[in-house]
């Protein structure tokens, strides 16, 4: 059996800088990964199956139109070579932390490996979501038009970090398309040492659609600045927070504050990796 982690995708900054004739949005952002994410196993089988659990498994179908399922069917394999597959759904659905294209990365990563197969081409990764190919390479990267041009950073340091959702899904497209300026500034270059403080200069441009979609999030984004982390933002397109700070400690802290104020929303320490 063949075991995968679909890590959370956390956009530390996303600037919306276009958008294309075709409708699709031209984005810069830089992204990493959290430690935390979905589980997903691979058994051998003669067909592809999926089975679904975990705290927010809850109305997710195994057949059809699933992402994972898609991301089998990328393959070129043979006949009766399938595979039993788990996902034990750990993060918050339609939360702006990559879940379903994590899942679907993590499918490629994981049946490449148990079908022996290499992974299908980036045009066939995209075609499944936009941040697909981000979630497969799995690193700090700085990503650029729709999701197509990927260039790796090295981020100075780990940092403890602490995720909220007021367990409110939000519907990216409503939110792209509540956006009233498409043509904003890129991300600002600079060093990767100090990341922190260049981070701090940089923006969500769907935060503000997504707080006018769901109040709720500018609770959220107060309630996370209470705790003073060095960094706090709303990552993709919501509802999902971030907060980064200097020790486990400070982290672990700052969610019990959390809890204890809002104990309906989902909250989850855990470590940005570099």
């Amino acid at each position: 059996m063949i075991k995968r982690v679909a890590r959370a995708k956390i956009n530390l900054c996303l600037h919306v800088i276009g958008q294309r004739s075709d409708g699709y949005h031209l984005l810069d952002s830089v992204v990493a990964f959290a430690e935390y994410g979905d589980v997903l196993t691979f058994a051998p089988s003669e067909s592809v199956t999926l089975s679904i659990n975990g705290p927010f498994g809850d109305g997710l179908s195994g057949t059809g139109d699933n992402l994972i399922l898609q991301a089998a069917r990328c393959f070129d394999r043979k006949n009766g070579q399938g595979a039993a597959i788990h996902l034990e759904k750990n993060l918050p659905v339609a939360s702006g932390i990559g879940g379903g294209s994590a899942d679907a990365a993590a499918a490629l990563v994981g049946l490449s490996e148990l079908w022996e197969l290499p992974l299908p081409d980036p045009e066939k990764q995209l075609a499944l979501g936009a941040d697909v190919p981000i979630c497969v390479a799995g690193q700090p990267l700085r990503m650029r038009g729709i999701g197509e041009v990927i260039e790796p950073l090295e981020l100075d340091q780990d940092h403890p970090m602490v995720l909220v959702n007021p367990n409110v899904s939000v519907a990216t497209p409503k939110i792209f398309k509540a956006l009233n300026n498409k043509d904003n500034p890129a991300v600002i270059d600079g060093p990767q040492t100090g990341w922190i403080d260049w981070l701090a200069k940089q923006r969500n441009d769907l935060q503000a659609p997504a707080i006018a979609h769901s109040p709720v999030i500018a609770n959220v984004l107060q309630a996370l600045k209470q705790t003073a982390p060095m960094l706090s933002r709303m990552s993709g397109s919501g509802a999902t927070c971030f907060g980064l700070y200097q020790t486990d400690n400070a982290a672990q802290e700052a969610a019990l504050r959390l809890s204890a104020r809002h104990p309906d929303w989902w909250i989850q320490t855990t470590r940005l990796t570099t």
